[in-house]
């Protein structure tokens, strides 16, 4: 028997946060009696969701999914939008089984890699906060920090919700990158995934960001000819290390190449 919220997320129906929601909301009834959070169930159940019979075929179980996707400026990260612009599942090839479910978002001015993955459990270990997931961007500031304000940056800003700081800064060449002093790329890294948190630090210390790219998630790198818009699945060797992570965080990763065209 499992936790009713963990049996459904793992089942790819939604994350487990959703799950929750769902039980709080009345939605789900096992074997006829609406359920209660801390239930439990078996994948061989009688499970209904707002009176539909849930298909939990052990099987799909055991199959889980990832999906990295290189998103493009313009979409957003939801699945329908109420103003009508793209989202990033338009362009999704269709799973197994279950349905995809984001592992964190990215704002609309956002592009680089986002990932997808069939597993609501392990996405919902993936992010949260207890994990402490390392995100890596390449971001272009308008002008050129003095060293104060990066070290600012590196021992922590007030923002509105609270303090947050940027684990490593290291300035980037970036390829094709002009010279005249108006822009200035650089890598950055920290572990949370709160909304617009790399806009927010550099905007805290006077800094606009022109441009902001995502390339890292926890150990899965966003491969550099994935262009903007594609998609890739990834192989069983990937999935393991991502869910490795989850209790424990990989060595620093070694310097890197200049992206190319950022």
């Amino acid at each position: 028997m499992i936790r009713l919220q963990k049996l459904l997320a793992a089942a790819g129906l939604g994350s487990r946060r959703s799950v929750e929601q769902w039980i709080r909301d009345g939605r789900v009834t096992v074997a006829g009696k609406v359920a209660q959070l801390g239930d439990r169930a078996a994948p061989g159940d009688e499970v209904c969701l707002d009176g539909r019979k849930l298909d939990l075929n052990p099987e799909q179980l055991t199959s889980r999914e990832l999906l990295l996707y290189h998103k493009p400026v313009g979409e957003v990260t939801t699945r329908s939008d109420p103003q009508g612009r793209p989202t990033v599942f338009e362009r999704l090839p269709q799973p197994k089984s279950g349905r995809w479910i984001t592992v964190g978002r990215l704002d609309v001015n956002t592009s680089g890699l986002l990932l997808f993955t069939t597993d609501g459990e392990l996405a919902h270990r993936l992010m949260h906060p207890s994990s402490e997931i390392e995100r890596e961007y390449l971001v272009r500031v308008r002008g050129r920090p003095q060293p104060g304000l990066i070290r600012q940056l590196l021992e922590g800003v007030q923002l509105d919700d609270g303090p947050a700081r940027f684990d490593r800064v290291s300035q980037e060449i970036a390829e094709g990158e002009p010279s005249d002093g108006l822009n200035t790329t650089f890598r950055v890294i920290l572990h949370e995934g709160r909304n617009r948190e790399v806009r927010r630090l550099w905007q805290a210390v006077g800094l606009e960001v022109s441009r902001l790219l995502r390339v890292r998630y926890g150990p899965i790198e966003l491969p550099r000819e994935l262009r903007p818009g594609t998609s890739r699945l990834a192989d069983a060797k990937s999935i393991e290390l991502l869910a490795g992570v989850v209790s424990r965080q990989p060595p620093p990763p070694p310097p890197r190449a200049p992206w190319p065209g950022f």
